[in-house]
């Protein structure tokens, strides 16, 4: 890439080295005019430099989505070999240890939840495929929003450090119904509640809400973390963006989950916003 800036911006120094020189050789020969000369050299130079700098922009979009892809490639690499080396060492404690049934049965239901991690990761990256090349038809059915919502939130929910209280809050108001993509909006509310899992500390808590207000429908996914810059609210919805740089960034993600919110959200004709919690966090608001 660095090569191609430098190509770049030789060939525009010998275009316009070269442009001055010709204007130079027609004032020249023809100095009566100058004028008309002098006009046409300036639009000319107007229209290249826009040109040149629309192109430069492209270039570094293009450079900025191969870095995106390289560390996309790299984290999806460690999440799948995260959860496979964990399901790998319980299954051969069970194999090679004499456990007693209570142990087994914690050993699988770990291996469990590893292998759920793995299955929302691959669904999240086909779906996202599937957006992106929009072979993705988003069929429509009805079901219980707060089923759906509420069966995520005991799937995802995690015991705080004391090991009793819960670490996700949930207040959902029942037989809330909708018409809409169930699994496309099952991804939605799992990436939303696990980022705000993800990016908040080991003893935090998460609160989910979703109630009806003024024929309205209100999901509302609060965490207690490190909160998003408002100069990164507006991007967090891009593919493969993740908050915070590459250097230094220690959360696991793909930064697929929020692309994939706001694309299901729009085909659902439903808005999102993110807003600062209190005193820190974030606060993602879905209405539908």
């Amino acid at each position: 890439m660095k090569r191609s800036f430098v190509i770049f911006y030789a060939l525009i120094t010998y275009a316009v080295a070269e442009l001055i020189w010709w204007g130079y050789m027609l004032v020249k020969s023809q100095p009566g005019r100058t004028g008309m000369i002098m006009g046409e050299g300036m639009v000319f130079v107007l229209v290249f430099v826009v040109g040149a700098i629309y192109l430069h922009k492209s270039f570094n979009r293009e450079q900025r989505l191969q870095e995106q892809k390289k560390n996309f490639l790299l984290s999806v690499t460690h999440e799948l070999k995260s959860p496979l080396a964990s399901i790998k060492l319980l299954l051969q404690t069970i194999q090679k240890r004499d456990l007693n049934k209570a142990q087994i049965l914690d050993f699988i239901d770990k291996s469990l939840l590893d292998i759920e991690r793995l299955d929302d990761m691959v669904e999240n990256m086909l779906l996202a495929a599937k957006i992106e090349n929009r072979s993705y038809s988003f069929p429509k059915a009805s079901f219980s929003l707060s089923v759906l919502v509420d069966s995520i939130v005991n799937r995802l929910q995690l015991t705080k450090c004391d090991g009793s209280q819960k670490i996700i809050n949930a207040e959902i108001e029942p037989k809330i119904e909708f018409t809409g993509d169930k699994f496309a909006l099952t991804s939605v509310v799992t990436n939303l509640v696990e980022n705000a899992i993800k990016y908040s500390g080991p003893c935090e808590p998460v609160d989910v809400k979703l109630y009806q207000k003024e024929g309205k429908i209100y999901l509302q996914v609060a965490d207690h973390g490190i909160g998003i810059a408002d100069e990164e609210k507006s991007r967090i919805f891009e593919r493969f963006y993740r908050v915070g740089s590459e250097d230094t960034r220690n959360t696991k993600g793909t930064g697929l989950g929020l692309y994939i919110v706001k694309q299901v959200l729009d085909k659902h004709e439903a808005s999102i916003r993110v807003k600062d919690n209190r005193p820190v966090g974030s606060v993602f608001e879905v209405v539908f």
